[in-house]
């Protein structure tokens, strides 16, 4: 990663490369990786946010959940899926976007044949914090780890990060 420092009134400048930014393999039922790519502990800025991309296998999903004090947006990059909005299910294919205000339930599954990849956007940052908080350090080039539980503490990192509580029972599944 590369940082221009601010100078006077005027911003940091960040630039990361591919291979670069903070990767994480992610645990059941999501599986798959997070790339953090832009967050306020790696580049000082105004209005913090966090910006990454996610990738979720075939059959795997992001389970239910919301978000209460953020908004997101995701672009949807390749592969194909259905997020489940308050309920409504929606089609996610190449190209669709997502805006998602606070306190909106929402999900994603890939039942999709490949992977599905997506570029994620959550105002204020968090998000960022609780990948790397569940997740396990991902290196270039190296193959995906055995399905892996979340932690035993995942409420209590939640709480901390970008999340409201899970519902009874712990929300819809697939």
């Amino acid at each position: 990663m590369q940082i221009t420092t601010a100078k006077a009134d005027r911003g940091e400048i960040l630039i990361v490369a591919p291979s670069e930014g903070e990767n994480y393999w992610q645990p059941v039922p999501a599986n798959g990786f997070i790339s953090v790519r832009v967050a306020p502990h790696l580049v000082a800025m105004n209005a913090p946010f966090g910006l990454g991309t996610q990738t979720v296998p075939p059959g795997c999903y992001v389970r239910e959940h919301d978000h209460p004090e953020h908004d997101e947006v995701l672009h949807f990059i390749s592969g194909s899926g259905k997020a489940v909005i308050d309920g409504e299910e929606h089609r996610l294919t190449p190209g669709v976007t997502v805006f998602i205000g606070k306190k909106r339930r929402h999900m994603f599954i890939n039942d999709g044949t490949a992977d599905m990849h997506w570029l994620w956007l959550i105002v204020p940052n968090g998000l960022e914090e609780f990948f790397r908080l569940v997740g396990r350090p991902k290196m270039p080039g190296e193959p995906a780890p055995e399905p892996f539980a979340r932690p035993d503490n995942v409420l209590e990192i939640e709480a901390r990060t970008a999340f409201s509580p899970p519902p009874p029972g712990g929300g819809r599944v697939p």
